[in-house]
């Protein structure tokens, strides 16, 4: 189904092109995203918004660059990017993103988090989550035992997929450290808009250790936990919107991607 305003899944969804989205002004409870998951299964992997631009519509979330150069990690407004040599480093704002969702994190519910594995934190998550969120955005202060994170090389062959670039991952393990976890909860019904479930990025509380989450062992930590009723989707000029809606090949070829399964 193409995206039309309206109800997705118990979150309000609305289309935007560029120049609309450069004149939306953001609210609470509002998740931004430049392009779609489909888009970058499709290989439509060049950047249309910048980080600035991104940076205009939320200070906290996660994402990619353009052409995959690296996993994108927005916090406390400022973006940084884990690559797959491993380095982390601040994000040149006139870069661009060919996926990435942000908002203005404004939490509604704090609380701690005991020991536990990825399934086992994001199950405390959304115990904390108010009743009825079909969209949350999280953000978790922790020590970690062990993280599983990944990174991906910037694709520079013809015609790139994601499916490519996760075909030439680099997977790693960061062990004993402080850390904070950003990441966002969707329904599986935008599924091809975005991921269903749980997505998290890490990084480091020196900014050392970053990259998109696959597999963690915390020992305890704090949530603070915000529930969004509005998506906004900027969809770059001559990039098709794709099919919207559970699939469950889909989601289980994205599961393997995303996690290893």
């Amino acid at each position: 189904m193409p995206i039309d305003d309206g109800l997705i899944g118990g979150i309000h969804v609305a289309r935007l092109s560029r120049a609309e989205a450069a004149a939306d002004v953001g609210h609470d409870r509002e998740a931004f995203q430049a392009s779609t998951l489909d888009a970058l299964l499709r290989g439509e992997l060049r950047g249309d918004l910048t980080i600035g631009e991104l940076l205009d519509h939320g200070d906290l979330g996660l994402g990619t660059l353009d052409l995959l150069d690296g996993e994108l990690i927005v916090l406390d407004g400022e973006a940084w990017v884990a690559r797959a040599d491993r380095s982390v480093s601040r994000v040149d704002p006139a870069l661009r993103t060919p996926f990435a969702v942000v908002c203005r994190f404004r939490p509604e519910v704090e609380g701690p988090l005991g020991a536990g594995s990825f399934d086992q934190v994001t199950e405390q998550v959304d115990a904390l989550a108010p009743p009825g969120s079909a969209c949350l955005s999280v953000r978790i202060d922790a020590h970690v035992r062990r993280a599983r994170l990944r990174s991906v090389p910037r694709q520079d062959q013809p015609r790139p997929t994601l499916a490519d670039a996760v075909a030439a991952q680099v997977e790693y393990d960061a062990t004993d450290l402080h850390a904070t976890i950003v990441g966002f909860r969707f329904p599986r019904d935008v599924d091809g808009l975005e991921l269903p479930g749980w997505h998290l990025h890490l990084i480091s509380r020196d900014r050392t250790i970053a990259g998109h989450v696959m597999a963690l062992e915390i020992t305890a930590g704090t949530a603070w936990v915000e529930h969004q009723d509005d998506l906004h989707v900027e969809v770059p000029a001559g990039v098709d919107v794709g099919r919207i809606g559970f699939d469950a090949e889909r989601a289980r070829r994205l599961n393997r991607m995303e996690r290893g399964g």
